[in-house]
């Protein structure tokens, strides 16, 4: 679903990362929980995970393991992280140094690692990032990530182990763009990205390949001769349990090792013994997209009313159990100097009637408000699988009730949501692409592009003098001047809001605690997690560099 400072570079350091998804436990998966669960087998090397994301899906032309998190690819490079309360620094993976930028940041080359193969046998080489860029970038792919490498008008190999990407604009987060997956040239042989093989039938250059794919679960393996290291997990198992109480109970039983689970389900184990709570900071958002075809949400009085009647402390003490943070914008405290804490809407009630009334938008004898004959009113989209949304937007429209906005539920799926993104307001998520601003920004406040997703800044809305901070910031490679313009962003939106932001959530996981019956695992530091998560995440994201 829809939605930094510069990246840094270090020398290439243990990473990999668990990218699964799977179905329910098939016989044979699990051990009772007196043995200390599904981990006993094969001396704890082999780990058993319950996920809510269904199975397939492992083409990263198609976005799979986009952000470098994947058992099975490997980008040009890779997240490397010292902890979830700041940004990872982007580190050489398949590149052997980090990229070079050249005129204006409009050229990048990237020199390539030597002696890596992928999981059939072949070589790695330049050929293969261009095969896998193009793909990405061809039209007949129909890739649901081409509008993130839109800034891309070349890539091409200068020689087998050299390839340089040519860009349309000068772009400064441009390192952000290369950790995507990469697949060998000989499979990317055109078609639809979700019709072809690499779905279902990986090959990459990752620590783990997949070695069952079924209606039950996924299984991958060790590769013992990956380039960098043979993992000590041997092998990773993913059962598909989309039901939040159904994954809840099997690590109550013993037969999973862990899993992902909503703040408040997720707090019901705390205490319990054998098992440990983790909550992973986030730069994923939840907020309101607002209906540009609608008399009251279109008026930018009543946009800034709504900002000041919602309680976003209430919000993520109840709905959240504590496990996030308020957000007025895209922009959380993670992201340092370009942060700005005074952009934000202290919750004040009496001052949003106050607007509203002076808007002309005054109160009927039914309690809702309303001007010209307009009533202030409209609905509001979330997912109806979505029992955390469904709860945010129940507490969004009981505070808009307070003030004398009617606004209805309504749940449904993404289909209908799409009908009604200019109508309806829609509970959106956010922070897809984190590790630099401007993927954190762009999309969601600039004046729509041509390849823009729909849930991005659905009404088209112009905040004045945004655009120009946005590109200016996108431009530009001087840290400062990059700040300077980010902190201009989020003045001019409090001064003009366009979304109703709620919180920044924490992604919260359980999971067995390995080291109560004997040695455990040193698994590294955490992660700031994007708006994907799951088990591909949270303790489990680096499993291949897991360690005792």
């Amino acid at each position: 679903m829809p939605r930094t400072r510069p990246s840094s570079f270090a020398t290439p350091a243990r990473f990999a990362v668990v990218g699964l998804a799977v179905a329910v436990c098939v016989s044979g998966c699990a051990t009772s929980a007196g043995t200390g669960g599904a981990a006993d087998v094969d001396d704890g090397r082999r780990v058993v995970l319950a996920d809510a994301q269904p199975l397939g899906g492992y083409n990263p032309v198609n976005g799979y393991g986009e952000l470098g998190v994947s058992p099975l690819y490997d980008g040009l490079l890779r997240p490397r992280s010292d902890g979830d309360d700041s940004l990872p620094a982007l580190e050489p993976a398949l590149a052997a140094e980090a990229p070079v930028a050249s005129q204006g940041s409009t050229v990048w080359d990237v020199t390539l690692r030597e002696g890596v193969t992928f999981s059939d046998g072949t070589a790695f080489d330049a050929a293969d990032v261009v095969a896998t860029y193009r793909a990405v970038l061809d039209p007949a792919s129909a890739s649901e990530v081409a509008g993130a490498f839109r800034m891309i008008a070349d890539v091409t190999a200068t020689d087998d182990r050299h390839v340089r990407f040519t860009l349309t604009h000068p772009y400064s987060s441009f390192p952000s763009r290369l950790t995507l997956g990469i697949a060998p040239s000989e499979r990317l042989d055109g078609g639809p990205a979700r019709d072809s093989t690499l779905n279902t039938e990986p090959v990459g250059t990752g620590p783990y390949r997949l070695t069952r794919l079924d209606a039950g679960q996924a299984v991958f393996t060790a590769d013992p001769d990956y380039w960098d290291g043979a993992p000590q997990v041997t092998e990773l198992v993913t059962l598909y349990l989309p039901d939040d109480n159904a994954r809840a109970q099997r690590v109550r039983a013993g037969d999973v090792d862990g899993t992902v689970l909503p703040p408040v389900l997720a707090a019901s184990f705390e205490g319990r013994p054998g098992l440990r709570v983790q909550s992973v900071r986030t730069a994923d958002w939840r907020g309101i997209s607002l209906p540009a075809d609608n008399p009251f949400a279109s008026d930018p009085a009543a946009r800034e009313a709504m900002n000041l009647a919602v309680d976003r402390d209430t919000i993520v003490d109840g709905v959240l159990a504590g496990h996030g943070s308020p957000a007025a914008t895209p922009v959380s405290a993670v992201y340092g100097d370009a942060f700005d804490a005074g952009a934000a809407f202290p919750f004040d009630r009496a001052r949003a009637e106050r607007l509203l009334d002076d808007a002309g938008w005054r109160t009927g004898a039914d309690g809702v408000r309303a001007k010209d004959g307009e009533r202030a009113a409209f609905p509001l989209y979330y997912l109806a699988s979505d029992s955390l949304r469904r709860d945010m937007a129940a507490a969004f429209a009981a505070d808009m009730a307070e003030v004398g906005i009617d606004v209805t539920l309504r749940g449904a799926d993404w289909p209908e949501t799409d009908e009604h993104l200019t109508d309806g307001a829609v509970l959106l998520g956010g922070g897809e692409r984190p590790y630099d601003l401007d993927t954190q920004l762009f999309d969601v406040l600039h004046t729509r592009a041509k390849d823009t997703s729909p849930y991005d800044n659905p009404g088209d809305l112009e905040i004045p003098g945004v655009d120009a901070q946005l590109d200016r910031a996108r431009a530009s490679l001087d840290d400062d001047e990059r700040t300077a313009a980010y902190r201009a962003v989020q003045e001019a939106y409090v001064r003009h809001p366009t979304h109703v932001f709620l919180a920044f959530v924490e992604h919260t996981y359980v999971a067995r605690d390995d080291g109560a019956d004997g040695p455990g695992w040193d698994r590294g530091p955490l992660v700031l997690e994007p708006h994907a998560h799951g088990v591909s995440w949270g303790p489990w994201w680096d499993v291949a560099g897991w360690r005792r």
